[in-house]
């Protein structure tokens, strides 16, 4: 936080909460009646000027078509460079069209990519099958956690390194710092996916990544109304992801999910300390049930890459997933996820509530698994905000009623 006087019209002088209560909701000169926070604009034209033979139509520079930009897509744009302490920002439909929009932009035909072998299973079929087999792209699978294979994989063609900073669903984590200082050496860009590390929580460009990519479906909206996503770094990096992925290629955000995103992010800081709080309490309670096969979560001393994640998170949490399964069989698991009243089985994660899937072990992406992910299959737990009691209680409830001590 900067040792000047506080102003919400600049966000280098606020403080966390703060930003993401004012970032991006510069509305003009206050008048009476104005409103105090940007208004959805359900609009997909705007006025022209009144010479309008001049302007470039696919440019995103002037507001007069949804599909280049729209007042809300800028507002929120506005907020998440500010939170990331990115230069520029780009607001897409989801978050895979972040992801495909950064692929298609920077990377073309001939290049190569190094890619980590634990990531999100559109990043995987991306980058397996439809970029590979349209573009000619070229892709190697890595463990991420380990410096010296992906320094090996890089080659003369490799354009860009795609890590997530806790992986899903493996909860793996990222030395980002190192991996961008092995990036630039060799000439390549850093793309990071962040969504389980929202700001505050970490800032991957700060430790020297060019992209960050967020879902901004999941905790930076927090309640499970909205899709979204984000690029953020570099300006000459978005730029050209901002005219060929959304205006050319079409993958703009509508107003209304702006808006929802915009309201749903002011929140952000005072949510992720409830989700980390109580996914801390309950990966210890998991860990220490003995029906309990195995608990993978940054924050427990147990995890592979918790001193990584110390470091990188800084004391400030170790996020809301983890990822478990109990000592059985696929059956087990799925009747234990029934016994469940509180927690909701359902996809997506960082919502309001706690939410929980079952993973087999089938599929391609299995094999670059830890043991027990391959041994179990797992169940990805979403930390949400009801009471931890009622979910500590709820977990305690389904584990006695398939597994009877």
């Amino acid at each position: 936080m900067s040792t000047a006087r506080p102003d919400r019209r600049d966000p280098q002088t606020l403080g966390e909460a703060s930003l993401s209560v004012h970032g991006g909701n510069a509305i003009g000169p206050a008048g009476e009646g104005d409103p105090i926070r940007v208004p959805i604009t359900m609009a997909n034209s705007y006025h022209l000027p009144p010479d309008p033979a001049t302007l470039d139509w696919s440019s995103p520079e002037h507001v007069i078509y949804t599909r280049n930009t729209g007042l809300n897509q800028i507002a929120l744009q506005h907020k998440l460079a500010a939170l990331e302490h990115g230069e520029d920002a780009l607001v897409l439909a989801s978050g895979v069209a972040a992801l495909h929009a950064v692929f298609f932009t920077h990377v073309s035909a001939g290049d190569h990519v190094v890619v980590s072998d634990a990531t999100y299973e559109a990043t995987y079929k991306l980058w397996t099958t439809l970029l590979p087999r349209k573009y000619g792209i070229e892709a190697t699978f890595v463990d991420i956690t380990d410096l010296d294979a992906v320094a090996a994989a890089i080659r003369p063609n490799t354009r860009l390194i795609a890590a997530e900073v806790i992986a899903n669903p493996t909860t793996e984590v990222a030395d980002v710092p190192a991996l961008a200082e092995l990036a630039h050496r060799r000439g390549v860009l850093l793309m990071v996916d962040s969504t389980f590390t929202p700001p505050p929580l970490y800032r991957p460009l700060d430790d020297g990544a060019d992209l960050v990519v967020h879902s901004l479906t999941k905790y930076i909206n927090g309640h499970g109304d909205a899709m979204g996503g984000a690029v953020i770094g570099r300006a000459d990096l978005v730029a050209p992801i901002r005219a060929e992925a959304m205006v050319d290629v079409g993958g703009v955000i509508s107003p209304f999910n702006a808006w929802l995103i915009q309201r749903g992010s002011v929140t952000l800081p005072l949510r992720l300390d409830r989700h980390q709080a109580s996914a801390a309490r309950l990966a210890e309670f998991l860990e220490a049930d003995p029906r309990v096969a195995y608990v993978a979560y940054p924050g427990l001393a147990s995890h592979p890459q918790h001193d990584v994640a110390a470091r990188l998170l800084g004391g400030r949490g170790f996020g809301g997933i983890m990822a478990f399964a109990l000592d059985g069989d696929p059956d087990l698991q799925n009747r234990f996820v029934a016994e469940l009243r509180v927690i909701t089985s359902a996809v997506s994660v960082g919502h309001d509530e706690s939410l929980i899937v079952h993973v087999g072990t089938s599929g391609p992406r299995v094999a670059a698994y830890p043991e027990g992910f391959r041994k179990y299959g797992h169940l990805r737990f979403s930390v949400g905000l009801e009471d931890v009691e009622d979910l500590q209680a709820d977990l305690t409830a389904a584990l006695d009623a398939v597994l009877p001590r």
